[in-house]
């Protein structure tokens, strides 16, 4: 396992704060990133999934990006997720959005193209060799329908420098060990769901980027940690826990789960753009349950 992953073990997939009138609130953004920071998350994927990519136009990703680069003063890795299903398009803004200062970009599989493996390849290629900055490959076949096959993965990891990371989205752990197996020295593999954290840290993956993190960073950190440094009884602890909250946050798409959690605890920012919509008042009733339970729980993991 790597002892030093380049990005750290706790990356959390950062929330887009929006007003009611479905406005970007970048000085609530600067304030959660600043917070995620202080209680443990060591990096940010800005404009992820879970930052609702789609439906931010390109002059407000750039504020994003600029907004949480200042808050943390650059302190811990900025991952810009810049890639689209436009090759050329994600080139373009991939050198934009580099020349603000971020620390390394991440491309998602191009959806609805449904482009065979070779166009995979040489779409990674081009994004990755227009930039100078680590790139993280982002693989979710359950949003994109196409999956990147492990070897174009190890193609891209062994021929593209700078493609440093594949965020595996994917539960299929054979796809993780091969990937491990067949990966240059330094090439990471980042569980891209946080139930499945510790199973892919088992497998050699080297950490994950977590949308629990948004609420529960230090205790996700707490997880990681006592796994690494071998205290599997604590560390299996706190999984017992995580991961049915993780898992009732999906209940719905994501991040509308998330975002009522984080509403619930006093965050200022948590409304979504359509097409999203607002949770019910039932989700509502189980997401505050279930969180109120795991978190009465996580207090008392390690205290005799």
């Amino acid at each position: 396992m790597n002892t030093e992953p380049r990005f750290g073990r706790l990356i959390t997939a950062m929330v887009t704060p929006f007003d009611d009138s479905g406005a970007l609130l970048l000085d609530s953004a600067g304030e959660l990133a600043s917070k995620l920071v202080a209680e443990g998350t060591q990096a940010l994927v800005v404009n992820g999934t879970t930052g609702e990519s789609p439906t931010l136009d390109r002059a407000e990703r750039i504020a994003l990006f600029h907004e949480v680069l200042c808050a943390t003063e650059r302190k811990v890795p900025i991952i810009a997720n810049v890639g689209d299903n436009c090759t050329h398009d994600s080139v373009a803004f991939a050198r934009k959005v580099e020349s603000l200062g971020v620390h390394a970009i991440m491309a998602v599989t191009p959806y609805y193209n449904k482009p065979p493996q070779e166009g995979l390849y040489r779409h990674f290629r081009a994004v990755a060799a227009a930039v100078d900055v680590p790139m993280v490959v982002y693989n979710i076949p359950g949003r994109c329908v196409t999956n990147i096959e492990p070897e174009t993965i190890l193609r891209l990891a062994h021929d593209v420098d700078n493609i440093v990371a594949v965020k595996q989205s994917n539960s299929d752990l054979d796809q993780v060990r091969a990937i491990v197996a067949g990966a240059p020295e330094g090439f990471e593999v980042i569980s891209g769901d946080d139930a499945l954290t510790l199973p892919m840290m088992r497998e050699g993956g080297t950490g994950v980027v977590s949308v629990l993190g948004n609420i529960a960073s230090s205790y996700m950190r707490r997880m990681i940690e006592a796994f690494v440094a071998g205290d599997i009884e604590e560390a299996e602890a706190l999984e017992r826990i995580l991961v049915p909250f993780s898992e009732a946050l999906f209940e719905t798409t994501s991040p509308i789960l998330i975002k009522k959690a984080l509403e619930l605890k006093g965050f200022n920012g948590s409304r979504l753009r359509l097409p999203l919509v607002e949770a019910t008042d039932e989700q509502t009733a189980r997401i505050k349950e279930v969180m109120d339970s795991a978190f009465e729980k996580l207090e008392h993991v390690g205290v005799s």
